[in-house]
């Protein structure tokens, strides 16, 4: 026997406001630019630095040549900050959305899921 439910009993999404539409959609397109800052930032700390070591030898951070600090404990530190921007900055989107959808009127025109 097959283990596959038929489509009748498959669960129907909600329906969906344009409004809230919007909402989600601005929440993906932050969450979706905010991460590929955030990379973009950890893939020059991975590799930028790392390839620009000898010229940047002479630079000096904490009393070390910069790609020392970089390669001893700077990178982590870099990575350790981003999760903490991510999660803070995700947070206040998270917060933007709730309110965003608090504030839906009751009558608004829905539309079916997607």
């Amino acid at each position: 026997m097959s283990s596959i439910p038929p489509l009748a009993s498959l669960a129907v999404p909600p329906p969906v406001t344009e409004a809230m539409a919007r909402a989600h959609q601005l929440y993906w397109r932050t969450n979706l630019v905010l991460i590929s800052v955030l990379m973009l930032i950890g893939f020059v700390t991975s590799f930028g630095i790392p390839l620009m070591a000898t010229r940047l030898a002479d630079v000096r951070f904490a009393g070390f040549p910069l790609p020392f600090y970089f390669g001893a404990q700077g990178a982590i530190l870099v990575y350790v900050a981003l999760i903490v921007v991510y999660i803070v900055l995700m947070q206040l989107a998270d917060a933007r959305l709730q309110r965003a959808l608090a504030v839906l009127p009751a009558d608004a025109a829905v539309k079916p899921g997607p």
